[in-house]
């Protein structure tokens, strides 16, 4: 029986990564019945809205998706689609693995680390108030001289119930993967109420998992130095919204970009898997991006339903391709296009 998991072709380059993405994951002998739906800027035009009720729709009745990089405009137009997908469905979890790939140019070799980001509270939530308005005038009003007249505001909070799921999800994971520890990052030198509660919920959950799993505590701005001295000392890194999405970039820095970097957004029975990167849609249709990342967040996907031998088959074709370096594109030292480098992988897999 086919696994029945939406297509999400997203804008930008995404149409063309979920395509050959697609075949790739198909190669692996998985049968998949794909829904395709649409999201992004492309289909604001025809529908007045990046996010249509049937994709969101598809997503929640097949409980599974894999999909494409979608643009979010800066400063202006619409809040992220990726955040707005997340926050409907309770994907609480953004899973972000960093690992190092043999003919992938970086300043680092053997990084093995993941990323475990909480997904809807913090700054994300988008609770904010503009300049003079009169939510705006109240909190200045309550902050007893602390924020200055004439502020924007943005609202950051933490729930007991949020911080406990991601972080107990941190310690599961290091548990199934055999993995050695969890560290988790906040500024709570600073922010004693916010994430003061993360590391005291925290400390709550390490308990439970006292024997099997190490856990430490590292303030953010600290940790991002201690990750470009020595990753080689952290494994799981467990952290709130807006840290999580910073430090996930740094980690794909240290493997050699998000052009390699796939990801999960996972909740308690649904599933969304999409590459870290954006939509870069200055390369539309040029068949010129690198599908990697968003080919290994199709391997996480196989993980995640239980298809280990496909995924370890479709994980080997990529590390082969990309360490030959015949058919990987130009970010790669490679002369290929986005269908070339997935073929190539294809062939790997079916010659496996």
């Amino acid at each position: 029986m086919a696994y029945k998991i939406t297509l999400v072709r997203g804008d930008g380059t995404g149409p063309e990564l979920t395509e050959v993405t697609a075949k790739v994951i198909e190669a692996t002998g998985v049968k998949i019945d794909w829904e395709v739906m649409e999201a992004g800027v492309d289909i604001m035009e025809k529908e007045g809205t990046p996010l249509p009720d049937k994709t969101l729709q598809s997503i929640a009745k097949n409980k599974i998706a894999l999909k494409g990089p979608i643009t979010t405009p800066i400063g202006t137009g619409f809040r992220s689609v990726n955040v707005a997908i997340r926050k409907e469905l309770d994907l609480f979890t953004c899973l972000r693995p960093c690992k190092s790939y043999v003919g992938v140019k970086s300043r680092f070799s053997d990084i093995d680390l993941v990323v475990v980001r909480e997904n809807t509270e913090d700054l994300y939530a988008g609770v904010e108030f503009a300049e003079r308005t009169d939510e705006a005038n109240k909190i200045i009003e309550l902050s007893k001289g602390k924020i200055r007249p004439e502020s924007s505001i943005s609202i950051k909070s933490f729930s007991e119930f949020g911080c406990e799921r991601i972080v107990r999800f941190a310690f599961d994971y290091a548990v199934k993967n055999n993995r050695k520890k969890v560290t988790a990052v906040a500024k709570a030198n600073i922010m004693k109420c916010t994430d003061g509660m993360f590391y005291r919920v925290a400390r709550e959950v390490a308990k439970d998992y006292e024997g099997k799993i190490e856990y430490e505590e590292r303030l953010i701005d600290n940790m991002c130095m201690q990750l470009v001295q020595k990753p080689e000392l952290y494994d799981v890194i467990v952290l709130p919204n807006l840290y999580g999405d910073i430090l996930s970039d740094l980690c794909a820095g240290l493997v050699g970009g998000l052009g390699v970097a796939p990801g999960a957004n996972l909740g308690k029975d649904c599933a969304v898997f999409e590459a870290v990167h954006g939509s870069a849609p200055k390369y539309k249709g040029l068949n010129k991006v690198n599908p990697m990342a968003l080919i290994l967040s199709g391997k996480m996907m196989l993980d995640y339903l239980g298809e280990f031998d496909a995924a370890k088959r479709l994980d080997k074709a990529v590390a082969e391709v990309v360490a030959e370096k015949k058919f990987v594109t130009y970010d790669l030292g490679g002369t290929a296009g986005t269908k070339e480098m997935g073929q190539a992988i294809i062939d790997r897999i079916k010659n496996s």
